[in-house]
């Protein structure tokens, strides 16, 4: 079980944003619209995406992380681990 399920319609609405604001930068390009402004909404996309990412790892630690925490022993330290490998991702995106 996943430990966004509670949240997965929001979830959902956030990406479905994105997945417009996509395709708004592919009409900006496709009609030569100045440089600037089609990289101001790269980033604007960028940050949206990175908000549902910094939402989902919040979810992950609350949930998979935690119950593996209270379990203890070899899951608990891969879920550690796991979450840590996520988190240096993040940081380098």
């Amino acid at each position: 079980m996943t430990g966004y399920r509670a949240e997965k319609d929001q979830l959902l609405r956030r990406l479905r944003r994105v997945e417009g604001q996509i395709r708004g930068l592919q009409r900006m390009v496709d009609t030569d619209t100045y440089c600037i402004d089609v990289l101001t909404q790269v980033s604007a996309a960028t940050k949206a995406l990175q908000a549902v990412a910094l939402h989902l790892l919040g979810s992950h630690l609350a949930h998979c992380v935690q119950d593996a925490i209270a379990g203890g022993g070899e899951e608990a330290d891969a879920k550690i681990t796991e979450a840590s490998q996520a988190i240096a991702r993040l940081m380098r995106a």
